[in-house]
């Protein structure tokens, strides 16, 4: 059945009947707003669009893996500034003819992503398009804490990830390239594994400056180099290659550095931390800020893109 046939309020009845209540959500959907809890008395909010053909495709992901991914691109954000998610609103631009059950699988992986962390789909809006389109926002809350910023990192800090980089990355290569193995690598692309638990731990631990590593870790901590004035050097030796990883570029006859580095969508966390802080659990040094501007490997410049270019 198309959404056409359906209609809009057929398929609004569908989507809102697939979902439930987290705990922030005070008023789900139904009326003209929902009502969602914000104790500290600040709303951390933060909005992401994913585009049929540039971010995802059909026949790469299925319905529910995208709404996991785009989710996870927007509750990653809230996590990076050391908040506690608590809701996603959804718009849903779609072609008539889509099939009514695509956009419920879609509401379904969007639902159990969110429910990771305890949130919730609390409302949104859809319209005809010729373009699928859905656009997430996401809200948090900090709970009384300050919010960790990207200019906070200081020259001496050590550079830290959390969560897996490079994978996703070199799945989106193996499904341009035709083909659909290894798994670890195209389903680390169709659903990333974001450490949500990892973005308040460190802000917990005294994390002077983070960010959600979604364009590319050299790009993204380029984001906090600017902000803070400062320069930050990562070791090349403390990325692992994992095994599947290795072979697939081998196969490929591509650089495997070249995802880690500056490959997206796997949503891992990069923050830094002050040098004689000990790190949270799951968070592994990678660096150091040093004195300076841009971002190095080695001491070196990277040669090559480093990272995505939504208009590029």
């Amino acid at each position: 059945m198309s959404l056409a046939r359906t209609g809009e309020f057929g398929l609004i009845s569908r989507v809102t009947a697939r979902l439930s209540a987290g705990p922030a959500c005070l008023l789900g959907p139904g009326d003209d707003a929902a009502i969602v809890a914000a104790s500290d008395g600040r709303v951390v909010a933060s909005t992401d669009v994913l585009v049929e053909g540039r971010h995802f495709r059909r026949d790469w992901s299925a319905a529910v893996d995208v709404g996991h991914r785009a989710a996870a691109a927007n509750l990653a954000d809230i996590v990076a500034m050391g908040a506690i998610p608590t809701a996603l609103l959804v718009g849903l631009c779609a072609p008539p003819g889509l099939d009514v059950r695509w956009a419920e699988d879609l509401a379904d992986g969007l639902a159990a992503e969110a429910a990771k962390v305890g949130a919730s789909v609390v409302g949104g809006d859809m319209s005809a398009s010729p373009t699928l389109t859905i656009a997430v926002t996401a809200l948090g809350d900090l709970h009384g804490a300050a919010p960790v910023l990207r200019s906070g990192a200081r020259a001496g800090d050590v550079v830290a990830l959390a969560g897996r980089i490079g994978y996703a990355a070199a799945g989106y290569t193996v499904l341009s390239r035709g083909f659909r193995t290894p798994k670890l690598l195209v389903e680390a692309y169709r659903r990333p594994e974001v450490p949500y638990a990892a973005g308040p731990l460190a802000a917990r631990s005294g994390a002077t400056a983070m960010i959600d590593v979604s364009d590319g870790l050299l790009a993204d901590l380029g984001h906090i180099a600017t902000a803070s004035r400062v320069g930050i050097d990562l070791r090349r030796d403390a990325f692992e290659v994992p095994p599947q990883m290795r072979d697939a570029a081998h196969a490929l006859g591509a650089d495997p550095y070249l995802w880690v580095l500056a490959g997206g969508d796997d949503h891992a966390l990069a923050a830094t931390f002050p040098e004689d802080t000990p790190l949270p659990e799951g968070w592994r040094a990678v660096g150091h800020v040093i004195e300076g501007s841009g971002v190095t490997v080695n001491g070196r410049a990277h040669k090559g893109a480093s990272g995505w270019d939504h208009f590029g």
